[in-house]
C-alpha cells in the first residue's frame, strides 16, 4: 500500500471512529460493537483492502494498550484485590485453556496442539470492552480493579503459554518440570526487566517534570520494556505491565507538578482510544461474512467451549476466595464470568500461529469469527446484565457526599499548586494569599458540610447513604500507610521483626475485617 493509499484510509478510518462515537453515546450502546459493525459496513469504501498485522498488534499496540491500563492502576487497590486476580489469571487462565481445548478437539476433530493454542487464544479476556460497560454503568471500584487486574496479569501468562505450546510442538515433545521452569523463568525475568525500566525512569520523570519530555519518555519505557523482554526471551508483557505500575505510582507521585501529570494521563488515554479504534475497526474489515457463514456452528461450537470453561475457572475459583480473604459477591462472579469478550490479542495470536500446524487456516476463521460475536453480542448485552444485577446503586445523599469530596479534593490540590509557585517565585505572596483565599472558601465549606454528614449515627449512614463503604476505604488507605510505615522501619532497621510482628498480624486482620465498596 503506498503512502498515498495509506493516508486516505487512515483518514476514513478516523472520520468513522468518530461518527460511531458520536451515534454509540446518543444511542446508549457499545462503542466497541458499533465499531466492529462499522467496520463490516467499511470494506466496500475502502481504496484497498487491508488487514490485521500480528506484528503490529504485538509490538506496538498490545504495550500501549497494556501500558495505559497499568499507569492507571492504583497499586495500593491492586494490592487489596491480588488474591482473586491471581487465581484467575494464573490457575484460571490453565484451567479456562486446558477445557476449552477438550471441548474443541472433541468437537471440531482437532489435533492436541492446535486445540491447546486454540484454548489458550479463547482464554484471553479484552478489559477494553468490559471497563467501557464500566465507565456507563455504575459498578463497585473493588469489581473494576478486579477485572483490570485480571486482564493485566491475564496477558502475560496467555502469551507464555503460547510460546511454550509452540516450542512443544517444535520440540516434538517437552516435559512438565521443563514448562513449569520455563513459565517460572520467562514471568519472573519480565518482572525484573519491567522493575528496572520502572525505576531507571523515574528519576528521570522527577528530575525533567516537563510534559513533553515525558511523554516521550512514557512510550519509550512502555515500547522499550516490551522489546528488552523480548530480546531476553522473557515476558515482554509482564515487563510492561511492572514497569507501568512503577511509572504510575512513583514516576507519577506527588513530586511531579500537577500540569505534568495530566498532561501525561490524558496523552495516553488518548492514545489507547485512538489505538482501540483502529483495532476494532480492523477487525470488523477483517472478518469475511461469506466465511463466517459457512464455519458458523464451529464458531457456535468455540463460543460454547469458552464460556463453560470461563464457568468452571471461575466460580470454584472465587468460591476458595473465602477461605482466605474477603469473598467475591455472587454478582460480581456473574459480571466477571459473562464479561470475558474477546478482543485483538487473540486474533493477533491466531495470525502467529506457525504455518507447520495442521488446521491453522480453519483456527484463525474460528477465533476471527468467535471475537466478531462475542464483541457484538456480549458487548451489547453486557450493560443491560449489569444494570439487571444492581451492583451498584447511588443514594442522593450519597452523591451530595461524593460532589463535596471532590470539592475538597480539587481545592486542596489547587492550593498545593499555587504553594509550589509561591515557593519556586512564580507567584507573589499578595496574589497568592488573595488566590488561596478563595481556594480556602471551598475547602471551609466542604468541610463543614462533610463533618456534620460524618458526625450522623453510624446506622443510619449504612442504612440512608452506603457511606460506611466509603469510611472503610479512608481507613484502608489508613491502615495501608500504617504497615508501610513499620515496613520500612524494619527494612531501615529502626525496629526489629519480632517486635512489631503482632502489631503487624492486627493491622492485616484489620484489612481482612472492612468491607471494601
Amino acid at each position: 500500500m503506498s503512502v498515498a493509499q495509506l493516508v486516505t484510509v487512515s483518514i476514513i478510518l478516523l472520520l468513522v471512529a468518530t461518527a460511531v462515537a458520536l451515534l454509540s453515546r446518543w444511542l446508549r450502546v457499545s462503542y466497541v460493537a458499533g465499531l466492529v459493525l462499522a467496520g463490516l459496513a467499511l470494506t466496500e469504501l475502502l481504496p484497498q483492502r487491508i488487514g490485521l498485522n500480528d506484528s503490529l498488534i504485538l509490538n506496538l499496540f498490545l504495550p500501549i494498550l497494556v501500558f495505559e491500563a497499568a499507569i492507571n492502576t492504583d497499586i495500593s487497590r491492586l494490592r487489596s484485590t491480588i488474591k482473586p486476580i491471581s487465581l484467575l489469571a494464573g490457575p484460571g487462565i490453565v484451567i479456562s485453556s486446558g477445557v476449552t481445548a477438550a471441548l474443541l478437539k472433541w468437537g471440531l476433530g482437532l489435533n492436541w496442539t492446535a486445540a491447546l493454542l486454540a484454548g489458550v487464544i479463547l482464554a484471553i479476556t479484552d478489559t477494553v470492552s468490559v471497563i467501557a460497560v464500566f465507565k456507563e454503568v455504575l459498578v463497585p471500584s473493588r469489581l473494576s480493579t478486579i477485572v483490570e487486574g485480571e486482564s493485566l496479569f491475564n496477558d502475560g501468562v496467555a502469551l507464555v503459554l503460547f510460546s511454550l505450546i509452540v516450542k512443544a510442538h517444535e520440540a516434538g515433545s517437552i516435559t512438565f518440570l521443563a514448562g513449569l521452569q520455563e513459565l517460572f523463568v520467562v514471568v519472573v525475568g519480565g518482572s525484573l526487566v519491567g522493575l528496572a525500566v520502572g525505576y531507571l525512569s523515574t528519576g528521570l520523570f522527577v528530575r525533567a517534570d516537563e510534559p513533553l519530555s515525558s511523554i516521550l519518555l512514557t512510550v519509550a519505557v512502555a515500547l522499550g520494556a516490551f522489546q528488552l523482554g523480548q530480546s531476553f526471551s522473557v515476558s515482554g508483557v509482564v515487563a510492561v505491565v511492572v514497569a507501568g505500575l512503577i511509572v504510575g505510582s512513583v514516576g507519577l507521585s506527588d513530586k511531579v507538578s500537577a500540569s505534568t501529570r495530566l498532561t501525561l494521563l490524558s496523552f495516553w488515554e488518548s492514545i489507547a482510544f485512538g489505538v482501540n479504534s483502529f483495532i476494532f475497526l480492523l477487525i470488523g474489515i477483517e472478518v469475511n461474512l461469506t466465511t463466517l457463514w459457512q464455519i458458523l456452528p464451529a464458531v457456535l461450537l468455540a463460543i460454547a467451549a469458552y464460556q463453560i470453561a470461563r464457568i468452571v475457572s471461575v466460580y470454584p475459583l472465587l468460591a476458595i476466595v473465602r477461605w482466605f480473604d474477603r469473598p467475591v459477591p455472587w454478582r460480581w462472579q456473574h459480571v466477571l464470568f459473562f464479561g470475558n469478550i474477546k478482543g485483538s490479542l487473540s486474533m493477533a495470536l491466531a495470525l502467529s500461529i506457525p504455518v507447520t500446524i495442521p488446521g491453522r487456516e480453519q483456527l484463525i476463521a474460528i477465533v476471527f469469527g468467535t471475537v466478531l460475536l462475542s464483541v457484538v453480542g456480549q458487548g451489547v448485552s453486557l450493560p443491560w446484565l449489569v444494570k439487571r444485577l444492581q451492583l451498584s446503586q447511588v443514594s442522593a445523599t450519597r452523591q451530595q457526599v461524593e460532589e463535596l469530596q471532590a470539592q475538597l479534593i480539587t481545592a486542596k490540590a489547587a492550593q498545593d499548586e499555587l504553594d509550589t509557585l509561591f515557593k519556586t517565585g512564580v507567584l507573589p505572596k499578595a496574589v497568592h494569599e488573595e488566590m488561596r483565599a478563595a481556594y480556602q472558601v471551598q475547602v471551609a465549606s466542604a468541610e463543614k458540610t462533610l463533618r456534620e454528614l460524618y458526625n450522623r449515627r453510624a446506622d443510619d449512614l449504612e442504612e440512608k447513604t452506603g457511606n460506611s463503604s466509603k469510611l472503610d476505604a479512608i481507613r484502608r488507605r489508613l491502615l495501608l500507610a500504617e504497615k508501610a510505615a513499620l515496613n520500612q522501619a524494619i527494612r531501615q532497621r529502626i525496629l526489629s521483626e519480632e517486635i512489631v510482628y503482632e502489631r503487624l498480624k492486627k493491622l492485616d486482620e484489620q484489612l481482612l475485617q472492612l468491607e471494601d465498596d
